[in-house]
């Protein structure tokens, strides 16, 4: 057997076993109150991380660019049980637009209803005991609050297509893909520290390993992991506990990415709604890496494990004819 495919059957059986004894440690009544703002929500994965998020009880922002499908995706929120709702159009190609969007959410989801156990400071008033009997666990109190998670999902419009040389539409889509991430995350992490809360971010196996067909997006991927896997090392330095999700996802088939990549590769695209479940299952209980479908991370394992042999598998997925 040739080294690449004992290394296939080690996986797959080290696979089995972890699939085996695997426990999910997901607690869906963890999100019950929980407030989300989430980018990209109009369509496709994010949408369908707004109605998970909503039938799960969390408090909730969305955004996107356009208004008119923001505002069905609120009410289907609603009908699905979402505690609150709330939504700005925004563009993020535009510098000033992530800050605005933070310090909308902000405001909206300032406040929360809490009873003294879940307290952290001193009551004004209270007794020197640090039980605070006076405190009865019935009364209900009014505290700041902020965000809980920040998921950043949002992309620009992909060109699925041999490199042409378009520098500027490169430029822009940094701007959308990445620079907005930075900034949008920049903005939340002060409430994200002081709720303890979570940074979620949607990337693409594209950003592990680089593809035929998108270069610009390619490159926008890379650097999100570079620098959100750079900032969590940081964070932990610091001691300052906000926990990063970098989400790493394969073809999904949402209705963009199935136009984009029809006819132009043999690959299988996993179903949206079960990709969105992924993504928050894998930010409630705080990993590092979620990756869907879960077989991506063995494939990952072996792009770098198996230099020589790596790129024309690879190549062999991809339909392309030359001019």
């Amino acid at each position: 057997m040739k080294p690449i495919g004992k290394a296939l059957c080690a996986t797959g059986i080290v696979a089995g076993l972890l699939a085996f004894f695997w426990k999910d440690p997901f607690n869906p009544e963890s999100l019950s109150g929980a407030r989300v703002l989430l980018t990209g929500a109009s369509a496709g994965i994010g949408e369908q991380m707004a109605y998970h998020y909503a039938r799960f009880g969390a408090e909730i922002v969305l955004t996107a660019r356009r208004e008119a499908v923001l505002q069905k995706v609120v009410e289907k929120c609603l009908m699905l049980g979402a505690k609150k709702v709330f939504y700005i159009p925004a563009d993020m190609s535009s510098p000033l637009e992530p800050e605005k969007v933070v310090q909308f959410a902000v405001q909206k989801l300032a406040t929360r209803c809490v009873r003294p156990s879940a307290l952290t400071v001193r009551p004004c008033g209270g007794t020197k005991d640090k039980n605070y009997p006076l405190l009865s666990p019935h009364h209900v109190f009014w505290v700041l609050g902020g965000l809980d998670y920040l998921v950043l999902n949002h992309i620009g419009a992909t060109r699925f297509q041999i490199w042409a040389g378009d520098v500027e539409y490169t430029r822009w889509l940094m701007q959308v893909n990445f620079f907005s991430y930075v900034a949008l995350a920049t903005a939340a992490l002060p409430t994200l520290e002081q709720n303890k809360g979570s940074l979620v971010v949607v990337s693409s196996l594209t950003g592990k390993i680089p593809t035929p067909f998108t270069t610009s997006y390619s490159a926008t991927k890379f650097a999100l992991d570079g620098f959100f896997s750079s900032l969590r090392h940081e964070l932990m330095m610091q001691k300052r506990n906000v926990s990063i999700t970098l989400c790493i996802l394969g073809l999904i088939d949402t209705d963009s990415a199935l136009e984009n990549t029809r006819g132009k590769v043999h690959l299988t695209a996993s179903p949206a709604p079960e990709a969105a479940l992924a993504i928050i299952q894998g930010a409630a209980t705080r990993v590092q890496e979620v990756f869907y479908p879960w077989w991506l991370q063995y494939v990952c394992y072996l792009w770098v494990l198996s230099p020589y042999d790596r790129d024309g598998v690879l190549q062999s997925y991809y339909n392309y004819s030359s001019p």
